[in-house]
């Protein structure tokens, strides 16, 4: 999926960046436990179409860099995203965020309102929806026990919760499981998975961000699979209420890992936001009519 490797604010991002001719730029975050493999369905025929697409892995995560010490929260990696589109000279983008990639959305949308042209959420954290008591008390309490638990157990564990992210069990298993574990079979992934990941994990920025949501002004789409064990819908349909020009879409069988369990159907609903009137399109269609 990813063909470069880019030095962003001193670290290193492994990328994948495919200018396109369509006038539009699409940017895909993932979520956790997850990389940029997730999308390998959903991008080639976006890419077909002649839109320039950027995905990446985000710091601490897949094959981009796992520096010790360094802030990978929600916030960090906005602020890291903005560095990256600067740094590619891109100005403005649709955003398309999964999981902890929609938290990361919604905050860099917030503080960039006028470089996004349309935003898609897809199964989101949001405001208080995570992480789950299970993991709240593993951070609290656990942490550093089971990132020392063996091996074996740490990828019985992930295989564990993989499985859970999709609604048919066959989407989540041989070479595609073994593609998400990837990441985390050397010591460094595991180190990674805690340090860089979970420790992370913290509805925190995501709660403060919620009444700022009602000021987003781009056409916005989010898609949520109906069978979700990790994210449930009823925190798709707040996030439809909040923001004003947003559109959810519930995807019957599927579940956390829609691209897993529906990535037609994900490549189509980008390609329907696209039809929508970016904010630039608007904002300039106003201009002229009050001139």
């Amino acid at each position: 999926m990813l063909d470069r490797h880019v030095i962003v604010d001193g670290v290193r991002l492994a990328c994948r960046y495919t200018p396109g001719d369509s006038g539009e730029t699409l940017v895909f975050l993932h979520g956790t436990p997850s990389h940029s493999f997730i999308w390998r369905h959903v991008i080639p025929p976006l890419e077909d179409r002649g839109h320039t697409v950027v995905a990446y892995d985000l710091l601490g995560y897949g094959a981009s860099e796992h520096p010790r010490g360094r802030d990978t929260s929600v916030t960090a990696q906005a602020e890291l995203l903005g560095a990256l589109l600067a740094e590619l000279d891109i100005h403005r983008c649709t955003l398309i965020g999964h999981d902890i990639g929609g938290a990361i959305a919604q905050l860099f949308a917030a503080d960039n309102a006028s470089r996004v042209d349309r935003l898609m959420l897809i199964d989101s954290v949001s405001y208080d929806s995570w992480p789950s008591h299970t993991w709240q008390e593993i951070i609290r309490h656990h942490l550093d026990d089971y990132a020392a638990m063996p091996q074996q157990d740490f990828e019985d564990m992930l295989a564990r919760q993989l499985r859970m992210t999709v609604a048919e069990p066959e989407h989540m298993s041989g070479a595609v499981l073994d593609a998400y574990l990837a990441p985390h079979r050397t010591p460094l992934g595991r180190m990674s998975f805690f340090e860089h990941q979970v420790r992370h994990y913290d509805s925190t920025p995501t709660r403060q961000i919620a009444p700022r949501l009602k000021t987003l002004s781009m056409p916005t789409r989010i898609l949520w699979g109906e069978l979700d064990q990790w994210q449930p819908l009823t925190y798709g349909r707040r996030l439809a209420e909040d923001i004003p020009h947003a559109e959810l879409v519930a995807i019957a069988g599927a579940g956390h890992f829609l691209m897993e369990d529906a990535a037609d159907r994900v490549a189509s609903e980008i390609r329907r936001l696209l039809t929508t009137a970016s904010s630039a399109s608007a904002d300039h269609a106003v201009d002229r009519s009050a001139g």
